[in-house]
């Protein structure tokens, strides 16, 4: 059976690459944000006479850093809570009766581990789907992110005797931010022993991004409108002021491959202790959002108690990340390292009944030397702007859900992920329904 786990993962990482399903129609998700205006950004229209002519080009962090974005996206990527592969089921041999029987009273958490282990040459097979709406970053809508862009510098041989006082002129721009992230993932694990568990969760992730933007030229230096302006039919002379830019495109395809070695290495009377390793494939396509584009692996421990039917638990891992081009630039192929993260897990499970348990947990994620966007006034103006800057990330998710066994060794589970705190890039409510049987 372990043969059998480990050729399904190799077969999934060599038919990664062409298993794309629904490419942009617009280019690469990774794409959309730097180039939304357009391959050289954004450009106003001018008429100002030959000798005078400039570059009407303006320059922002939403296009030049907000690819910043991609990285937030790729620390999501690297992050998201895959239910736990390992089985509701846990099994322990009874010498007595020479016979397997259940060791725990409740089916254990959903997005945590426990440390009991499922059972020598136990196997089980689930499924679960995951949608993640992303709707605000640093607490802020992404309906609305409000950016300022700059004039370009003058060139070098620009008349040194004509007004250039235009170049204080800015393009103000209100920016939404639709993603959307569909992730369905099929898992396995096998009891190599009684005390060592292996699992695969193989995710198929459907990524959607919309990118738009309404751009508005404010004349600050009291320049003329043919100096800088956006044709327009409908505007006097043509020279209108406001502009509308929008970009969309989805994908679908194979997420990151993750395996996961978990061994159980104490048990006492009502507790037990656990190690493990997930192992991060990148087979996702990182310019379609579909994977991180890094290598990562995690150790992690997980401490489990159980009193009749209530059993809490904890987890503590550390994910150490590779380089992908979605931390550097996309447009050039620039890799970047992935900010590293650790993560920690608390919770309880309660066997509510033979069949029912319900799991409440905490998820924190802490990031360090990761990008984080602030919003400023731009100037001595009221226009917002926004920027990035190096800083430690801290996220906190609370959890609730349901397993529910309804015969045999199937159980349906359900949760709802919500958010405690608005630190980076954030869904507020992320359902999650799965099943899984065991043999």
């Amino acid at each position: 059976m372990l043969k059998k786990v480990c050729l399904i993962a190799s077969l999934c990482v060599t038919l990664s690459g062409s298993m794309a399903l629904g490419q942009s129609q617009n280019g690469k998700l990774a794409l959309l944000i730097p180039q939304l205006f357009g391959p050289e950004g954004l450009i106003v229209d001018t008429t100002t006479p030959p000798q005078q002519q400039h570059r009407a080009h303006f320059l922002n962090a939403f296009q030049s850093e907000f690819t910043q974005f991609n990285t937030a996206l790729a620390n999501q990527l690297t992050a998201l809570p895959l239910p736990s592969p390992a089985s509701g089921f846990t099994y322990s041999f009874d010498s007595a009766t020479g016979a397997f029987t259940r060791s725990a009273q409740s089916f254990g958490p959903i997005l945590a581990e426990r440390a009991e282990t499922i059972g020598k040459r136990k196997f089980t097979v689930g499924f679960s789907y995951q949608r993640f709406t992303y709707d605000s970053v640093e607490g802020g809508d992404l309906n609305q992110v409000r950016a300022v862009f700059t004039h370009d510098d003058l060139p070098p041989n620009f008349p040194p005797n004509v007004d250039s006082s235009f170049v204080t002129d800015i393009v103000t721009t209100v920016n939404n931010v639709e993603s959307t992230f569909d992730q369905s993932t099929l898992y396995f694990t096998y009891g190599v022993t009684d005390r060592l568990d292996v699992s695969l969760a193989i995710p198929t992730v459907r990524a959607s991004l919309n990118v738009s933007s309404v751009a508005n030229v404010q004349r600050l230096s009291g320049s003329a409108p043919n100096i800088h302006f956006f044709a327009d039919s409908s505007a006097p002379g043509g020279f209108g002021s406001i502009k509308q830019f929008a970009s969309s495109g989805s994908a679908t395809g194979i997420g990151d491959l993750t395996i996961r070695v978990k061994g159980r290495v104490a048990k006492w009377e009502h507790a037990g202790l656990a190690v493990g390793m997930d192992f991060r494939l990148p087979t996702g396509d990182e310019m379609d959002l579909l994977g991180s584009g890094a290598a990562g692996y995690r150790p992690f421990a997980a401490i489990s108690f159980g009193y009749h039917r209530i059993s809490p638990h904890f987890n503590v891992g550390y994910q150490f990340n590779g380089k992908s081009v979605l931390a550097g630039d996309p447009s050039t192929g620039t890799k970047a390292s992935l900010p590293d993260q650790l993560s920690y897990i608390g919770g309880v499970d309660i066997g509510v009944t033979q069949r029912l348990t319900v799991a409440f947990d905490v998820l924190g994620q802490r990031s360090t030397n990761t990008q984080r966007l602030f919003r400023e006034n731009y100037k001595n103006t009221s226009f917002e702007n926004i920027g990035f800057r190096l800083g430690t990330l801290n996220t906190l998710d609370g959890g609730i859900g349901l397993k529910f066994n309804p015969f045999g060794g199937l159980l349906l589970n359900c949760n709802l992920l919500f958010t405690m705190n608005d630190s980076g890039l954030r869904d507020k409510l992320t359902p999650l329904f799965g099943a899984a049987y065991t043999f």
